[in-house]
């Protein structure tokens, strides 16, 4: 426990400070105490040495502090102060003293940095970031003293009734979601392999005439004949799941097929069980990360984007789980598509839509206000395109644009989307032109009206000619200025999946001698898109090229 010497600590800094004249910040001082005690087995102010200041400021400080790296200053600042004080008090000497500035005087610029790093951001500090600005201001904003104060709280687990509002993420206002269509999140909880093999052993238990124990349990010669014979793993987890999905009624040990039921109320209960119910490691096959899956759910949830998977040991380790020699996260992932909960075979975490849905269900039930995002479908293009790039699943996205598309004329659409666009990123310009790839001639009047905007025109020309439209030739520019907008649309793709992307523009990327050119090109992108063809192209004389081409690029920008 940190909080008494810590609080002795703070006690006598202020007190030296007050006799020295000296303006001390006991706030950012008491937050490396704290930090120190709970992660460097610092015990007492004489446990401090050069190691542990490097540790803290360049390692722990980035991976668990939600600090701007303007902040790094103040906190080398304080850092100093207490170096000061240690001297002071007798409880380090001099020739420590001086190398522990030195220290200090090598971190000062490098913690900038650190901080500005997302690799090294830990899990809550990783879903802090990622909430934005508004998210901290509804209350994950936290002072040094307040930090200092929720973690000591959290891990002594004393002054259990102070008073105001939680600041812990769990009890932070949970973000609006968008739901897919009920049609769709039905036939998705059917396909979902543990649902399915749950109702195989039910059938295989009826069709048997097998009984359960008589508190309603999978007896250990049927589980054990149900891996033989229905390749489960987990049969006691299926039956006790399906009889609290209600796949199957139980008296006793009487067993009865169950009415269908509505895959979707059937699904709620599956997740319920899954995040709520003791399964001692059956569902994860870690026994305590089992008991921690609702907070998982919980983050993934509230992140609403997907997350890289190193974060989940990195999840397990902060919450005190295990250490990685324990932690198969391999089996984990799979494990827990198998219950519909993950999006499989992914390289992030990511829930799934329906998995989304049931836990909605689930923070209903329990009395909480989860709210459910507008539909897209009634939103203006600018409200649109702003969603898609939220990063929602691609089914999702789908199914959003064509209930879009389907409540405006064609005509009304484009007009929207080219002058939702004129002027923006690329990226945004590029959703929308690919939806307004999908219209037909009806739009043709709205689509010609921007030939004039140098960004649209080429494409304005391509969609214009593609459809036997009367339209004026590309030039040469504008056949490469279109190449690297399109491309750059890619770039985000490209690097979670370089293979496919790879794969793409060996099949119809363009050739070499256009990339040799796209360096003239007046694009802010085209630095980075020239460096990805120069990373990604199998053909190795044309990724040469794209590579010579970004530099020209890149000195071209510097004149």
């Amino acid at each position: 426990m940190s909080i008494e010497w810590v609080n002795q600590a703070v006690d006598d800094l202020r007190a030296w400070g007050r006799a020295h004249g000296l303006a001390v910040d006991v706030d950012e001082v008491r937050l490396l105490c704290d930090y120190a005690s709970d992660y460097l087995d610092v015990n007492e102010l004489g446990d401090f040495t050069p190691g542990t200041f490097e540790e803290l400021l360049l390692n722990i400080y980035p991976r668990k502090v939600i600090a701007p790296p303007e902040s790094a200053p103040e906190t080398v600042a304080a850092a100093r102060t207490l170096v000061d004080f240690l001297l002071a008090t007798e409880e380090i000497g001099g020739k420590m003293a001086t190398r522990m500035r030195a220290v200090l005087d090598r971190i000062e610029p490098e913690m900038p940095i650190a901080l500005a790093d997302t690799s090294r951001f830990g899990m809550a500090k990783s879903l802090f970031s990622a909430m934005g600005a508004e998210a901290l201001e509804q209350g994950f904003s936290l002072s040094a003293t307040e930090r200092s104060a929720a973690q000591r709280q959290e891990r002594d687990e004393q002054d259990e009734s102070a008073d105001g509002p939680c600041d812990c993420p769990g009890c932070a206002p949970l973000p609006p979601v968008r739901l897919a269509a009920r049609e769709a999140l039905a036939e998705a909880a059917l396909r979902v392999p543990m649902v399915t093999d749950a109702r195989r052993l039910v059938q295989w238990m009826l069709a048997g005439g097998r009984t359960p124990t008589v508190k309603g349990r999978l007896r250990v010669r049927d589980a054990a004949e149900a891996t033989a014979q229905l390749a489960v793993a987990e049969p006691a987890l299926l039956w006790d799941l399906a009889v609290y999905a209600g796949l199957v009624e139980v008296e006793g040990t009487a067993v009865f097929d169950a009415d269908d039921a509505d895959p979707l109320d059937v699904w709620a209960s599956v997740v319920e069980f899954v995040v709520e119910k003791e399964t001692g490691g059956a569902v994860s096959g870690n026994p305590a990360l089992d008991e921690e899956l609702y907070g998982l759910c919980d983050v993934l949830y509230r992140l609403q984007s997907p997350m890289p998977v190193p974060l989940l040991l990195e999840y397990a380790q902060e919450a005190g789980l295990t250490d990685e020699a324990e932690f198969d996260t391999d089996e984990i992932l799979v494990r827990l598509a198998y219950c519909g909960v993950l999006e499989p075979e992914r390289e992030e975490l990511a829930l799934t839509p329906h998995a989304v849905w049931a836990l909605r269900e689930l923070y209903t039930g329990l009395g909480l206000d989860a709210p459910e995002a507008a539909a897209l479908s009634t939103v203006d293009a600018s409200e649109l395109i702003e969603g898609l790039l939220s990063g929602i699943p691609t089914e999702l996205a789908e199914a959003e644009i064509e209930e879009w598309l389907r409540s405006r004329s064609e005509i009304d659409a484009a007009a929207d989307l080219l002058g939702a666009v004129s002027g923006a990123p690329s990226v945004a310009r590029g959703i929308a032109v690919t939806i307004v790839d999908r219209l037909g001639p009806d739009a043709e009047r709205a689509v010609r009206g921007h030939l004039q905007e140098a960004e649209l025109r080429p494409h304005v020309i391509h969609w214009l000619a593609a459809r036997g439209l009367p339209a004026p030739a590309l030039t040469q520019e504008e056949v490469l200025w279109m190449s690297v907008d399109t491309l750059a649309l890619a770039i985000t793709a490209a690097e979670d999946d370089p293979e496919t992307f790879a794969e793409n523009m060996a099949a119809s990327g363009p050739p070499a001698h256009m990339i040799d050119e796209m360096w003239r090109v007046d694009h802010p992108d085209v630095v980075q898109v020239l460096e990805l063809l120069g990373r990604s192209l199998h053909d190795q004389n044309v990724a040469k090229a794209a590579r010579k081409a970004a530099f020209k690029a890149r000195s071209r920008a510097i004149g």
